[in-house]
């Protein structure tokens, strides 16, 4: 957009609202237009100021975080960017982005004033891309999980392979769910978040599933029936042994990589170990990650299929896929379930 992206602060914090403050205003392409202590002074204040996108603090006296971003989607759905700290109970910030939160950053744990601004190019941007958000992706209510889908499997793949990232806790929960508990291939999944909330995140997913849902560790089996979350801090690639499992390998290398895990690493790795028994998916997120590995997958005769910008929260992963002219398809998140089955 043109104008400066008008940013509304929200937190109890002295502190933390004239650091955060101050952060923002460096960028020219933000305007700090107000600040509140709490989500009674939040609700008032995007009613009053009008802000293009919030960012909250989770803990609160009053309404808290949580609280404010389910009133606030209820009155009016806005970008909010979640502030925590990673002291905050992984839960909670996952119940922010159920609640409609688009994304989060973690505060350092010393707020001393510069660990607190080696969080500014991080927030920055995911400020930015939250201001780009589609609002009718926002005023989606959260989603009324379908039944899964029956059908007969050919079994023309071995593995399906994600990738995906701002936004992508709720996209997975459109599309995970529906698969069926037959569902005859291995689902692997790299999700950018911070630490200490893959975890977690596995298991509510997994409690909305046909499917075992699990964050993946060294050694875990890749089998049918199963979906398996790269931890946070490591990629996920695999290996296939002696008796011809493919097993995980999770490893901090490369260290090149602008995310870890990398979607383009998890990518690469399938398309070495499956061969043309790859069908790829790379959904809403910031960024190209997930360019590379679907050239890696084309070339070994895989097929990658793209969220139709549309539905996306984020048109940045999707968009260098299909730029790139490797998408076979772009899809709807609605529509994304019955895709991957047809082709399965």
């Amino acid at each position: 957009m043109d104008r400066r992206v008008r940013v509304l602060v929200v937190d109890d914090s002295a502190y933390v609202r004239k650091v955060v403050k101050e952060m923002l205003s460096r960028s020219p392409s933000l305007e700090v237009v107000g600040a509140a202590r709490n989500g009674e002074e939040a609700l008032e204040a995007v009613e009053r100021l009008n802000p293009d996108v919030v960012t909250c603090d989770l803990i609160m006296p009053g309404i808290d975080g949580v609280e404010f971003i389910r009133r606030q989607m209820a009155i009016r759905p806005i970008p909010i960017v979640v502030i925590s700290i990673a002291a905050e109970s992984s839960e909670r910030v996952l119940s922010a982005l159920d609640a409609g939160a688009l994304d989060f950053v973690q505060k350092p744990t010393a707020l001393a004033t510069e660990k607190m601004f080696d969080m500014a190019e991080d927030l920055v941007a995911k400020i930015k891309a939250a201001a780009g958000a589609p609002l009718a992706r926002l005023r989606q209510p959260a989603a009324v999980v379908a039944a899964p889908i029956a059908a007969s499997f050919s079994n023309r793949y071995d593995l399906l392979a994600i990738g995906v990232s701002t936004g992508g806790p709720q996209g997975l929960k459109a599309v995970i769910p529906r698969l069926p508990a037959d569902f005859p291939v291995p689902v692997a999944i790299v999700l950018h978040m911070p630490p200490g909330y893959i975890q977690a995140y596995a298991k509510r997913l997994d409690d909305m599933s046909a499917l075992t849902v699990i964050e993946a560790s060294e050694g875990d089996e890749v089998r049918p029936g199963v979906v398996l979350i790269a931890p946070a801090g490591r990629h996920l690639t695999f290996s296939r042994d002696q008796l011809g499992i493919v097993r995980v390998r999770l490893d901090i290398i490369p260290l090149d990589t602008p995310h870890r895990p990398s979607v383009d690493v998890l990518f690469q790795s399938a398309a070495d170990v499956y061969r043309d028994r790859v069908l790829a998916l790379v959904m809403t997120g910031m960024g190209d990650d997930g360019r590379q590995g679907a050239a890696w997958i084309k070339a070994r005769g895989g097929c990658v299929l793209t969220e139709a910008e549309e539905t996306c929260v984020v048109y940045g992963m999707p968009r260098s896929v299909v730029d790139a002219g490797l998408s076979d398809a772009s899809i709807p998140l609605d529509r994304l379930t019955d895709a991957i089955v047809e082709r399965i």
